[in-house]
């Protein structure tokens, strides 16, 4: 029942799926169940990924060759969008913005807190979600059931990685009002080996779809620019803040679907 808690307060903390009433109370919450809810983070993404391959896959079945992997990637983005509250998309537009509009720590960490969105951000965004939506369409015009099969691979492996960008570095945000301090206290490799269990649960799906070459190069890409961020954070920051860990996603869902267009 532990592990039922764990999970839906993951489920609470990074989707708008309602957990409310008599449900919330019996999940609770403290600081401590959310370091616990860390182990199911790549969980989460097995219900978003779901969600947007169901929608791409009953789009492209249905749309015209020409546009329908076009019209697939941005309707199933639309979904997964609505379904996150675009949490991680905003981290990736406040990093951006932080990281670009200052070489110094502080003012960076500043820029990052300010809810607006500036130049930087929105640069980030629109090239982000445009590179995106172009990977999704090209992967589709190959084939789209093996693109939905990667499309749920992408998210749950994307956010499995935020967790190792926590284990190897410091948190640096505001600890007053930060909500991902509670997770930077103690991620354990307990934590870290309940992410990679559900990732090795893509692996039946992946075979049975013949999409292992393509998941394979998809989570090389990732782990590579997993990397690149821990490394450009360590230097620029000294550590991570929450924005960190949602542009850390972003990022490497992106260069998934990279690496398996490469490979397809």
């Amino acid at each position: 029942m532990q592990f039922l808690r764990h999970f839906l307060l993951a489920v609470q903390f990074f989707t708008r799926i309602p957990i409310t009433g008599r449900l919330a109370l019996w999940v609770g919450f403290s600081p401590a169940m959310l370091r616990a809810s860390a182990a199911h983070f790549a969980g989460v993404g097995w219900i978003v990924g779901l969600v947007a391959a169901a929608v791409y896959g009953a789009v492209a079945s249905q749309s015209g060759a020409a546009f329908g992997g076009l019209v697939a990637a941005c309707l199933c983005t639309v979904a997964t969008v609505m379904l996150t509250g675009g949490f991680h998309e905003d981290g990736l537009a406040d990093v951006a913005d932080g990281l670009g509009g200052s070489s110094d720590k502080a003012r960076a960490l500043e820029i990052m807190k300010d809810s607006r969105v500036g130049a930087f951000g929105a640069m980030a965004l629109v090239l982000a979600l445009a590179t995106k939506l172009s990977l999704l369409a090209a992967l589709g015009y190959a084939n789209v059931p093996i693109t939905c099969v990667l499309l749920l691979c992408a998210h749950v492996v994307s956010r499995a990685c935020p967790m190792l960008i926590v284990w190897l570095l410091p948190h640096v945000g505001d600890t007053a009002v930060s909500k991902s301090k509670p997770l930077a206290d103690s991620v354990t490799p307990a934590a870290l080996w309940s992410n990679a269990a559900w990732c090795l649960l893509l692996l039946p799906l992946v075979w049975a779809a013949q999409a292992d070459v393509a998941f394979f190069a998809g989570c090389a890409a990732a782990l590579v620019m997993l990397v690149y961020m821990w490394r450009l954070f360590a230097r620029r920051l000294q550590g991570f803040t929450g924005d960190c860990l949602g542009a850390t996603q972003q990022v490497c869902e992106i260069a998934f679907y990279l690496g398996a267009l490469l490979a397809a």
